[in-house]
Formats: C-alpha cells, sequence, structure tokens
C-alpha cells in the first residue's frame, strides 16, 4: 500500500470516528433536552420519562438539523398548555447540546 492509500485509509478512518462521536454528542444532548421535557410535562415516573426522553431522540431523526426536535417539544407544551415562547426552547436545547460536548470531553 503507496503513502496515499494509507493516508486516505487514516482519513476516512478519522471522518468515521468523527461522525460516531456527533452522533452520540446529539444523542446525549437530545436525551437532555427530553429529561428537561418531561420534568415541565408533569412526567414523573421513571418509565414513562424514558419513553418521552427516547421520542425526543427518534424524532431528531426525522431530518437533518434540530428542527424537527424543537417541533416536538413545542408540539408537545403546546398539548399541556405549556406557554413558551421560541427562543427559551431553542436557549435549551443549545445549552444541553454544550452540556453533551463537555460530557465526551472529559
Amino acid at each position: 500500500m503507496n503513502k496515499f492509500d494509507e493516508r486516505k485509509k487514516s482519513f476516512e478512518k478519522k471522518f468515521q470516528i468523527d461522525e460516531e462521536l456527533k452522533f452520540k454528542v446529539e444523542a446525549k444532548a437530545n436525551k437532555y433536552i427530553g429529561e428537561w421535557a418531561a420534568k415541565l410535562l408533569g412526567i414523573n415516573t421513571e418509565e414513562k420519562k424514558q419513553n418521552y426522553i427516547q421520542e425526543v431522540i427518534k424524532s431528531d431523526l426525522l431530518e437533518a438539523g434540530k428542527e424537527d426536535v424543537f417541533r416536538k417539544i413545542k408540539k408537545d407544551f403546546q398539548a399541556a398548555l405549556i406557554t413558551m415562547d421560541d427562543q427559551s426552547i431553542r436557549d435549551v436545547m443549545q445549552k444541553s447540546l454544550e452540556n453533551a460536548k463537555k460530557d465526551f470531553k472529559k
């Protein structure tokens, strides 16, 4: 194998590792968002809370970006008659992402 092939394989491996880490960070951020939303929604049993968190994580797989998660949280809050402006939800989403990134830097 020549140097070019070795270098190409190392870049591919790094890309794969980076993508896995990105996926894990986003899933952890969604977990934090789900925990926060579940608390506000009054979901207090552990099983229901875990189910809700899984719903939030799965909602992120619907499309690229975070708008799918935002819409789910917003819709759930509206259904529960919880009034919260969009920016507050987005702020919590951003903070959750920052916390998840810190978790993986340890």
